[in-house]
Formats: structure tokens, C-alpha cells, sequence
């Protein structure tokens, strides 16, 4: 029975920042349970390796190269979708970026207005577009990228955690507009996950020795590890899925149990 409320064969799942980490996994895991993968990203050859990697476990996946923070091309993106599958029934609104290390009083504006550019006005973009679609069809579920700092303040990284603060308050907005409609809106927040991101990260606030942060933001976590993309991708195959199907408006912790201690 798991299983079955676990399989995507026949349905279409779109996935933005697609390109690698969490983005790439949870496309490779969608894959793997049938579903017809749609990669977005604006890293054109990173999006194109995933839909490689999808093709060669034997799943069918599509790229399409996009700016999320830009309203024509989220629009242009969704329609593509729907011209060549008809529907959309998972949107993993993911796609996000760390941002430059800076305390508020030095941030450039610029700086700010990129984070908030991609990692809200972005999810929110896809949200805007996305449902529409979903509404229509009265069925869809979607599952955004916070963070663990969006439940958090984190020093020099304002502007990533206020806009991972926002997303969790949009989910929470959207489920709340859209769940008599079929629809699901959560959201994921993970905590240090082996990707691009975290190794950029330590670089920032350890650029002499950034080894030497990894090694003690492992140590500090319950678990003595960072997490693996994997597993982040298959916590949102399970909110995807019809085995959360009473699951709505919901923020999920996934950081090893470092939110605990």
C-alpha cells in the first residue's frame, strides 16, 4: 500500500533549481516513481545534466531555462509545461541562493534585493503561475524551500533568512487559500546539506580554513553529519505524494536534530 500511495506514474512534476542539489535529487526521485520530471533552472548545462541523469535510469524528463524572479519567464515556463503535459500535479518551488556574507549595517542593496529577487519574490512567482493551473484541475501539491533559517535569525546572512522566514509564511498563506480547491501547500526546512550551497557558505565565514568549519558544523550536529540531498528529495516525494495527503500548510524540520539541541 505504501508503495502504491507513493507512485507518480502518469503525473507531471516541475521542478525549479533543478539543476543540482536538492533540486537535482528530488527530480531523480520523482523520476524513479514514474512521474514526467520538468527541470528548470537558469544554469542551463546543470539543468540538462539532470534531465541526462534522469534518462539514464529510464525516466522521461523536459529542461526549460529560467530566471524565477522574472514574471515573464516564470509565466513562459508554466506554459510550457501545461502546452506539453496538459497539467501540473507537484511543484517543487525550490530554486534559492545563499547571497553574499555581510552584517546589515554593510549589505548592499543590491545584494539584498537578489536574495529577495530569487529566493521569495521567486516562490512567490511560482505560486502565482503555478496555481491557476492547479485550480483548474482541482488537484495539485506543491512544496516550497525555507530553511531552518527561516524558523531562525542568522548573523550575516539576513537577507537569506528573512526570505526563508517569508516563504514559510507564504505556504502557510497559500494553504490556507487553496485546500477546499485539492490543493496542498507546504513547505521543507533543511538544515546543512551537502550541496553547493553549504561548501559556499563556509568559504564566506571561513575562507582560510573552511575544511576546518565543516568538520565542526558536522561535529555540532546530532547526527555528526551533514545531510545528503537524497534524503531532503525524498521528504518532499513524501509530501508530494498521497501519503500526505491530510498534510497542509505544514513547515517541516529536516537537520538532523540540530533544531533540537
Amino acid at each position: 500500500m505504501a508503495n502504491q500511495l507513493l507512485d507518480m506514474t502518469g503525473k507531471v512534476a516541475l521542478v525549479t533549481g533543478g539543476g543540482g542539489g536538492i533540486g537535482r535529487a528530488a527530480c531523480l526521485e520523482f523520476a524513479r516513481a514514474g512521474a514526467r520530471v520538468v527541470v528548470v533552472d537558469l544554469a542551463e548545462e546543470a539543468g540538462r545534466e539532470t534531465v541526462a541523469q534522469v534518462a539514464a535510469g529510464g525516466g522521461t524528463a523536459m529542461f526549460i531555462p529560467a530566471d524565477v524572479s522574472k514574471a515573464a519567464q516564470v509565466e513562459a515556463y508554466v506554459a510550457a509545461v501545461v502546452a506539453a503535459y496538459g497539467r501540473i500535479d507537484v511543484f517543487f518551488n525550490n530554486a534559492g541562493i545563499e547571497g553574499r556574507l555581510a552584517n546589515l549595517a554593510e549589505m548592499r542593496e543590491e545584494d539584498w534585493d537578489r536574495v529577495i529577487g530569487i529566493n521569495l519574490k521567486g516562490v512567490f512567482l511560482g505560486l502565482r503561475y503555478v496555481l491557476p493551473v492547479m485550480i483548474a484541475q482541482r488537484s495539485g501539491s506543491i512544496i516550497n524551500t525555507a530553511s531552518v533559517a527561516g524558523t531562525r535569525g542568522s548573523p550575516g546572512m539576513a537577507a537569506y533568512s528573512t526570505s526563508k522566514h517569508a516563504v514559510i509564511g507564504l505556504t502557510r498563506s497559500a494553504a490556507g487559500e487553496v485546500g477546499r480547491q485539492g490543493i496542498r501547500v507546504n513547505a521543507i526546512c533543511p538544515g546543512p546539506v551537502d550541496t553547493r550551497m553549504i561548501h559556499a557558505i563556509e568559504a564566506m565565514v571561513s575562507p582560510d580554513d573552511p575544511e576546518a568549519l565543516a568538520a565542526a558544523k558536522r561535529k555540532a550536529n546530532p547526527t555528526g553529519r551533514y545531510g545528503d540531498p537524497a534524503e531532503i528529495a525524498r521528504l518532499v516525494l513524501f509530501l508530494a505524494s498521497d501519503m500526505a495527503s491530510y498534510i497542509n500548510g505544514a513547515a517541516y524540520i529536516i537537520d538532523g536534530g540540530l533544531s533540537a539541541i
